[in-house]
């Protein structure tokens, strides 16, 4: 979410999500050429008849594969086509989308945006609210090495439209945000932008500034930000220039004295990429040696990212005890693919407990270090997505007990096998998952159970406010102060006070549920 004159209109951009003013719409051109030669509407060759023929092929090795890219010359209907029959295959509802002719639609964009269901959901949202795009150099980089364009800093949106508010919610040790002479920290709020008013602007130009400035999409562009900090007077300015900044996604681990005298475990997860993999063996094996009684798990902010990687905490909080033959995730494709899955060719099988490291960051095989806890508190807010929402399904399939304190999670029990064409990785929902008990509707999200709304799927705990007038891991901030005393006597906070929430501002594909081609 960044921000805007009118909520109303949504327009996806590239691998950030924009909401942009109200305009001309639609998908195709204004008038529709007849059907190209072999066009039938409803007929579709298969994907691999148009796959890498490309309006712009790619020439070398690819640092990922280190194989030859496989593009030769093509057209910008052989994308299209290969986009049509790609989708009609794999789409979780393909059979919702009203079959276009590709030749109405000027570029590659528009046309995926056309593939997806018009459905709503039963609380009124679209089914669909998850497609994406990444140019691929730039997905392979966050993906395998967490490295995105950047300050160093997370900024949240309490309130898009005038009088905003926009707040940083956690920045990247040893980025240049946090050193001098920046030394930004979590709760400073942001007044302007080059020169622009954050809070009041309305014209178009004004937003387009402010847009370009907390969401940079290149390296080495320079914005100039009035600050507030926290607890101060008067704000400063600073200037930032944005980087390739590589993010550390497990933060903060230590243990915390509950009311009661225990001792509880205390992690900030804020990412499922590959990076992840090797600091979460870390942070869980201190709190294992550390002898923990709980843990509280922070995400927050984990919009989500590699589904083994959420197994493997899953695993890492409840041991072999519950987990050993037990099912954490199946994937559920579309009526085409019952028995067997379409993008590995292998028999529809369960996303098991990962007992061991998947080789993300640590050597594939390696045995994980467990708590064996029968519960586990999350801390949870509406930018808790997928990958996220699947460790508490997972472990709820298994009689773990997950107690949610803070608020309703996004709603995502989708995911996605990612697709490389002609240099564009492209994101389509392909597949539900469901628990070992059958379970994955949660669309509408996780609820603590004194949540006023009625939307999203009841776990025991508490609705609590998220708390920008305290660091994150400081045993007096709001979520964390909350799941102690719960911890300690089952008492939530009264009144609930879980809606006061913002949106990160986070790149698309750290906000869902992505497997590897390569896997299951």
């Amino acid at each position: 979410m960044i921000l805007t004159r009118n909520v109303r209109c949504v327009a996806l951009l590239g691998a950030a999500s924009i909401l942009a003013s109200c305009g001309g719409g639609g998908g195709g051109s204004a008038s529709t050429p007849p059907p190209p030669a072999g066009w039938v509407q409803g007929q579709f060759q298969p994907e691999a008849n148009f796959a890498a023929m490309c309006v712009t092929p790619r020439t070398g090795i690819d640092t990922v594969t280190q194989k030859a890219y496989p593009d030769k010359q093509g057209t910008l209907l052989n994308e299209l086509n290969w986009l049509r029959s790609w989708n009609n295959d794999l789409y979780l509802w393909f059979d919702e989308v009203t079959d276009q002719n590709p030749a109405g639609f000027a570029t590659d964009a528009t046309y995926f945006n056309a593939l997806m269901t018009t459905q709503t959901a039963a609380s009124g949202k679209p089914k669909d609210r998850f497609h994406f795009t990444y140019q691929t150099s730039v997905w392979e980089a966050l993906s395998q090495n967490g490295v995105s364009a950047g300050y160093g800093a997370n900024f949240v949106v309490i309130a898009a439209t005038p009088p905003r508010e926009v707040i940083i919610s956690y920045t990247q040790p040893g980025s240049a945000a946090t050193i001098a002479p920046a030394n930004l920290a979590r709760g400073a709020k942001l007044l302007a932008i080059d020169g622009v008013d954050l809070v009041n602007a309305t014209d178009q130009a004004s937003i387009d500034i402010l847009n370009a400035g907390l969401a940079p999409q290149t390296i080495g562009e320079s914005h100039t930000f009035s600050v507030l900090d926290a607890g101060a007077g008067a704000p400063r300015t600073i200037t930032l220039v944005s980087a390739n900044v590589t993010e550390t996604p497990v933060q903060n681990v230590h243990t915390l004295m509950a009311p009661n005298g225990s001792l509880v475990g205390y992690m900030l997860f804020n990412d499922h990429v590959a990076t992840a993999e090797s600091e979460l063996v870390a942070a869980f094996s201190q709190l294992k040696s550390a002898g923990v009684h709980d843990l509280v798990l922070d995400i927050r902010y984990n919009g989500g990212g590699y589904l083994d990687i959420a197994s493997e905490v899953a695993y890492m909080v409840a041991g072999p005890g519950p987990t050993t033959g037990q099912t954490f995730e199946l994937d559920q494709f579309n009526s085409k693919h019952t028995s067997v899955n379409p993008v590995t060719g292998a028999a529809l099988a369960p996303v098991d407990f990962h007992a061991a490291a998947q080789g993300f960051s640590t050597p594939a095989g390696q045995a994980l270090p467990t708590l064996n806890l029968t519960r586990v508190f999350v801390l949870t807010t509406a930018n808790t997505c997928s990958a996220s929402e699947a460790i508490i399904n997972g472990l709820r399939g298994v009689n773990v007990e997950v107690i949610q304190i803070g608020s309703t999670t996004c709603g995502k029990p989708y995911g996605f096998y990612p697709a490389d064409n002609c240099g564009v990785t492209y994101f389509s929902i392909q597949f539900q998952g469901i628990n070992a008990q059958g379970f994955g509707d949660y669309s509408d999200g996780f609820a603590p159970q004194n949540t006023v709304a009625t939307e999203g799927v009841p776990l025991p705990g508490c609705s609590v406010a998220d708390d920008y007038t305290h660091q994150l891991g400081d045993s007096a901030e709001g979520i964390l102060a909350s799941a102690l005393s719960y911890q300690s006597n089952g008492v939530c906070p009264v009144p609930p006070s879980g809606m006061a929430i913002g949106r990160t501002i986070k790149s698309v594909w750290r906000q869902n549920r992505i497997s590897r081609p390569g896997t299951r």
